[in-house]
């Protein structure tokens, strides 16, 4: 059985309980599973930069080194994303263009770092290899420096029908649903479609609280219908060094702010729905950096999604008053979001 060689450091800080029961289950799985001989495969995920540096992002699984874990079946329900073993403190090498660079995976099997790399604007390809793992190619958005004007989008509820503040429809949907009876949430892809053409070079990135483990299915899904490719921005599943969980709000709210470092000169409008916490994090968002937003368009929800998220129907508007509240609209659908953007001069 392979081994990663990974060692904490002396001084490294203590586990959360939770995190170190996650380790333990884990150990425990791969000593049951010592009988089958199993390899590292590098699982590449979308990510982005700008001339001179690119964010590159992805995972290494342990996996069946008898060939079996290639067979994938045509459909695939959700549990089997999450029934994956992440090889930890593995080295991998990243090479963009004539620059390599090493780094290491987390103790998810995680690499989400920064390197140096001249690449032009567009969609590039960066190589990724570790040892004794088939090395593969990891798409980067390269944002042109003379890009004014991108889009941020949320995933559930807003780009694909979830119900995730639902717990037990959403539990059905993430783990047991079949990636290909999600549905697409109506002229949502037709709107970033008009918008992409109305703005040539408009980036779109998605923002969402899902577990990478999910990214594969996602941009299947958002392939499949014809949403515009772009980096997924999504977050590690269970316990953190610190905590039982990860809270999905201060990872939206980081990653705007870290977006904000990295493009000062970008105007986003952000996308989201009103059935989470979309409204409030672009609010505080919109409040912080004006300079940076260019609109905020919220998808609203029907009265029966509104009531089953735990929500009254329409009752929270919170729309900014003054004049961030010009730059505020709201709709059910992607065809009357697209009208509103239009009227306000938003696009």
């Amino acid at each position: 059985m392979w081994q990663a060689d990974f060692v904490p450091t002396p001084d490294a800080p203590r586990l959360h309980r939770a995190a170190r029961i996650e380790d333990a289950a884990q150990e425990f799985f791969l000593r049951k599973l010592g009988r089958r001989p199993r390899r590292p495969a590098i699982v590449p995920y979308a990510g982005y930069g700008a001339p001179g540096w690119a964010r590159v992002m992805g995972r290494v699984l342990l996996t069946r080194a008898d060939g079996d874990a290639d067979r994938r079946p045509q459909k695939l329900r959700g549990w089997r994303s999450f029934a994956t073993l992440p090889a930890k403190g593995v080295p991998v090498t990243v090479e963009a263009g004539d620059v390599s660079t090493e780094v290491q995976t987390d103790r998810s099997g995680l690499i989400d770092t920064v390197v140096k790399a001249d690449l032009t604007p567009g969609w590039c390809r960066i190589r990724l290899s570790a040892p004794d793992a088939e090395p593969v190619e990891a798409p980067i958005r390269v944002i042109d420096p003379a890009a004014r004007f991108g889009i941020i989008s949320d995933i559930d509820d807003t780009v694909m029908v979830t119900a995730l503040p639902r717990p037990l429809l959403a539990g059905w949907n993430t783990f047991v649903l079949d990636e290909h009876a999600r549905a697409a949430v109506p002229g949502m892809a037709v709107l970033y479609e008009r918008i992409t053409n109305a703005r040539p070079g408009s980036p779109v990135l998605y923002l969402s609280t899902g577990a990478w483990n999910v990214a594969p299915a996602l941009t299947r899904f958002l392939s499949r219908n014809l949403y515009p490719a772009g980096p997924l921005l999504l977050t590690d599943w269970g316990p953190t060094q610190d905590r039982w969980f990860r809270s999905g709000r201060e990872h939206k709210r980081a990653t705007l702010e870290r977006l904000a470092g990295e493009f000062p000169d970008m105007r986003w409008l952000l996308v989201g729905d009103d059935g989470q916490h979309d409204q409030e994090i672009y609010r505080e968002f919109l409040h912080r950096h004006p300079e940076n937003v260019a609109g905020v368009a919220i998808r609203r929800l029907s009265p029966t999604q509104a009531v089953l998220a735990g929500n009254l129907p329409h009752a929270a508007d919170e729309r900014p008053s003054g004049s961030d509240g010009s730059r505020w609209i709201c709709a059910p659908d992607g065809a009357q979001l697209w009208k509103q953007l239009r009227e306000a001069g938003l696009v």
